[in-house]
């Protein structure tokens, strides 16, 4: 009897595996090989020609000491906070778009819009609103009589620079989520405050954002691994022009790609992409553990 059962199910298991075949073939294929491959070169010098040695952690205590790479983690860790204040942002005005009756959904369209645009074409719009000579940016400020400045350019103004084109990229998408969020928190909560006198200040604060944590939670943990991971608007606002504040503004990831495919180190950009893979999992998983004491599950 439990021989023809089996026989009988083995046509289902034979479907159930023909259907996740192309998941898995592809997580294996683009993510879990590279990872593979990229652990085993962090332990390689890999040269441009000519076959791999086995250096052990011979590249790992050389990043220790590199201070390119510890300036690079200051850039991206800067970065990642000022991007993270773009999330306040995003629930102030997902409450407000929830109080819109009409042409909401236009709203949260314009946007969204950023999320939908390519990387590319954000970069280079943005290069033009920020460039010192004629940008649109300078142009408006001497409206009020402030003087310009050459915003990518110049070090000490890259990063805020970076971070603001960040917080209006990743606008939309935090708004998709935590308009999700309020829309799931009941009306009656609010029809119960109302009648003891509660204002809609005192709602957002006591009701909104403790209801709304979950999803706060969540658009923080996208919003950090985005920002760890920044590369593409600096990449093109930067290096295509050959500026001069690039040496004092790259990201890890960029960093990361500078050394393993335009330096040809390429088993010591894997141990620098090794450990930020472990710098994001230690940051998540913290975020995981502050969660406890913040994030309000009702």
């Amino acid at each position: 009897m439990r021989s023809s059962a089996r026989s009988a199910n083995r046509p289902g298991v034979w479907w159930a595996l023909l259907f996740i075949a192309p998941a898995t073939v592809g997580l294996v294929a683009l993510y879990l090989w590279p990872f593979l491959s990229t652990f085993v070169k962090s332990f390689q010098d890999v040269p441009a020609f000519g076959p791999a040695t086995y250096t052990g952690l011979d590249n790992y205590v050389e990043l220790v000491g590199d201070g390119e790479v510890w300036k690079a983690f200051g850039n991206s860790a800067l970065y990642t906070v000022l991007v993270l204040l773009g999330i306040p942002l995003a629930v102030v005005l997902a409450a407000l778009i929830e109080q819109v009756s009409r042409g909401r959904s236009v709203y949260r369209v314009l946007f969204f819009l950023p999320v939908v645009t390519l990387p590319v074409a954000v970069g280079m719009v943005w290069r033009f609103i920020y460039n010192g000579d004629f940008g649109l940016l300078n142009y408006v400020l001497s409206w009020f009589g402030i003087d310009g400045q050459f915003w990518v350019a110049d070090p000490r103004f890259t990063i805020y620079a970076f971070a603001a084109v960040g917080i209006w990229m990743g606008l939309g998408i935090n708004l998709i989520i935590l308009g999700a969020g309020l829309q799931a928190i009941p009306k009656a909560v609010y029809e119960a405050s109302s009648l003891d006198g509660a204002g809609r200040v005192r709602q957002f604060v006591h009701i909104t954002v403790p209801l709304l944590s979950p999803s706060i939670f969540f658009v923080t943990i996208l919003t950090v691994i985005a920002a760890l991971q920044m590369f593409d608007l600096i990449f093109i606002m930067l290096r295509s022009v050959n500026n001069t504040a690039l040496a004092d503004s790259k990201t890890i990831v960029y960093l990361f790609y500078e050394k393993a495919f335009v330096q040809f180190q390429q088993g010591y950009g894997a141990a620098i992409a090794i450990v930020l893979l472990i710098v994001i999992m230690i940051a998540t998983a913290l975020q995981f553990r502050l969660q406890r004491s913040w994030v309000f599950y009702g």
